[in-house]
């Protein structure tokens, strides 16, 4: 059969056989397009093929829908003329399917694609888009990344669909919103973005849209791609859109007035505008009782800062600032440093770098083996290099405190900025001391504190100061507390009732108290009587 050219080609052919040439044309000889040709309605004997990507589809939704072609055919075109014979199946035979109609070719492919199957009628110059989508997916297991001691332990997938439910088994309110774009030319990646209607920001949205609409790309692989393409400052060492895979901490966002993207085939999920303090924070705060939440909340600040500055605050005070450290310490980093041929910038770095050669080889090896090799590899090098007089016993102390500190912080994008700006630190405080030590930070500090997220102040409850927003910045405030949304949602909406402070009823523990009493006379009354009787006995 000669070719048609279907590439040229807009609407779809009444002759089947040409529609057919261009479904071929188009996916060439690919071998897991399948097509399944049939013929049905016995007296007109009515012909028809279907296309399908084995792998994508569900086979019994294909034979359910050929069998009801088959043996509904009285149905069809019960009086010619008077309606076309893709929406007499339609409404007539398939009621009880997803069934879309198209007359032009790009949408068909994109069909195919996507894993629907076209149906082809003989006569026809339109097809029908049946939804038989079925692929396999990973099932909904506990996050690997942000695990928690107490709290839900469903995670996201790699399926669109089944993380849009999880964020809608939380949140059963009809202002939560699902608007469906896609971006990539060859990949077409489905992308959801999900909002509360009456709650997020005016103009919020909007924005979100824009900036993904603006991507021309050839492929979405992960929601990364999409990270990097919407996000303000892209040169920056922080990260200004949060990902998470775990669908309280999406549903707490959205109730909060942000904005969730669901990149469909990576189980990470966008949230947008983000606040540095958010990756301070776990989803174990809010699950566990405000004392403990806030005490491991402020440890965790204190990690943040041991990681971001010991080892340049070391550095400085043994390089350039020894009148600072009380003499018997001095004295003892001295004598550890007696044999050691580097200075301490040196040292400091030669070490920082092995640490992080063990954690990237921990990561990239297989899992049974990534932990050994980096406890064993972290607990050889450290003490052969302190036994070889390359480095100092406080040096690997220090080191060893500073990544303990990185890994307490929740967020692995937010630990991988602090780890690259350590480095600068390090650098700076090595090589000027205070002086330098001090710039780097200042020069640091202005820089966070002139980001902004989708509008918002990066830094922000802290600066600007907002003080509404203080109840879950360093402390998380008791429950019945936070009674009212963040500055950012556009609501404004109670979101506790008033007087929620739980307290118990005096009425009923007054009523408790009076049968207790009650109670304790029947005992005293009983004790009596019996001591009567017993003395009565002896008596006799």
């Amino acid at each position: 059969m000669p070719k048609l050219h279907g590439k040229n080609k807009t609407n779809i052919s009444r002759l089947i056989d040409e529609n057919i040439a261009i479904v071929e044309e188009r996916f060439g000889k690919s071998v897991d397009l399948t097509k399944r040709e049939f013929e049905f309605q016995d007296n007109k004997k009515i012909r028809a093929v279907c296309f399908f990507l084995d792998g994508l589809v569900n086979s019994n939704e294909i034979n359910a829908v050929i069998k009801s072609l088959m043996y509904k055919a009285e149905l069809i075109l019960d009086e010619p003329g008077s309606v076309s014979i893709v929406d007499a199946i339609k409404s007539s035979v398939l009621i009880n399917k997803s069934i879309k109609v198209t007359d032009l070719i790009d949408p068909m492919i994109d069909a195919i694609l996507a894993g629907d199957t076209v149906f082809f009628i003989d006569g026809s110059d339109a097809c029908l888009l049946v939804s038989s989508r079925e692929w396999a997916s990973r099932s909904v297991e506990e996050p690997q990344v942000e695990q928690v001691v107490r709290g839900p332990r469903d995670g996201f997938t790699e399926s669109i669909r089944t993380n849009t439910a999880l964020v809608r088994r939380r949140i059963r309110d009809p202002n939560l919103m699902f608007e469906a774009m896609t971006v990539g030319k060859k990949s077409k990646t489905d992308i959801n973005i999900a909002y509360l209607q009456e709650t997020v920001k005016e103009g919020l949205v909007e924005e979100v849209k824009k900036r993904i609409s603006r991507i021309k790309i050839d492929a979405i692989l992960e929601s990364s791609y999409i990270e990097e393409l919407i996000e303000d400052a892209p040169f920056s060492p922080f990260t200004t859109v949060q990902s998470t895979e775990r669908p309280d901490k999406v549903a707490s966002s959205l109730l909060e007035g942000r904005v969730a993207i669901f990149v469909d085939n990576t189980p990470f999920v966008l949230v947008v505008p983000t606040y540095f303090w958010q990756f301070m924070q776990a989803s174990d705060d809010y699950y566990s009782r405000f004392l403990a939440g806030s005490f491991n909340r402020v440890i965790r600040y204190v990690a943040f800062i041991i990681s971001l500055t010991l080892p340049s605050m070391y550095v400085m005070l043994v390089s350039f600032h020894q009148e600072m450290i009380p003499t018997s310490l001095a004295l003892t980093i001295a004598s550890g440093r007696d044999v050691n041929p580097f200075p301490v910038l040196i040292e400091a770095l030669i070490m920082e770098i092995a640490f992080e050669l063990m954690r990237e080889a921990g990561v990239r090896m297989p899992k049974p083996v990534g932990q050994a090799v980096s406890i064993v590899g972290s607990l050889v090098i450290g003490q052969a290099a302190v036994q070889a007089g390359v480095v100092s016993p406080f040096m690997v102390i220090i080191v060893a405190l500073t990544g303990i500190s990185s890994f307490a912080i929740p967020n692995y994008a937010a630990s991988f900025s602090i780890r690259l700006i350590r480095f600068v630190l390090l650098i700076a405080s090595g090589t000027m001391g205070l002086l330098g030590f001090a710039t780097a930070f200042a020069f640091l500090a202005i820089h966070a504190m002139s980001l902004r997220s989708f509008g918002e102040s990066y830094l922000a409850p802290a600066t600007p100061f907002k003080p509404s927003d203080q109840k879950d910045f360093i402390f998380r405030a008791p429950l019945w507390t936070m009674d009212e949304q963040p500055d950012l949602a556009e609501g404004k909406e109670n979101r506790l009732a008033e007087d929620q402070l739980p307290k118990p009823n005096k009425k009923e523990s007054k009523s408790k108290e009076s049968r207790q009493t009650f109670g304790n006379g029947l005992v005293k009354i009983r004790r009596k009587a019996s001591k009567s009787r017993r003395h009565d006995q002896d008596e006799e």
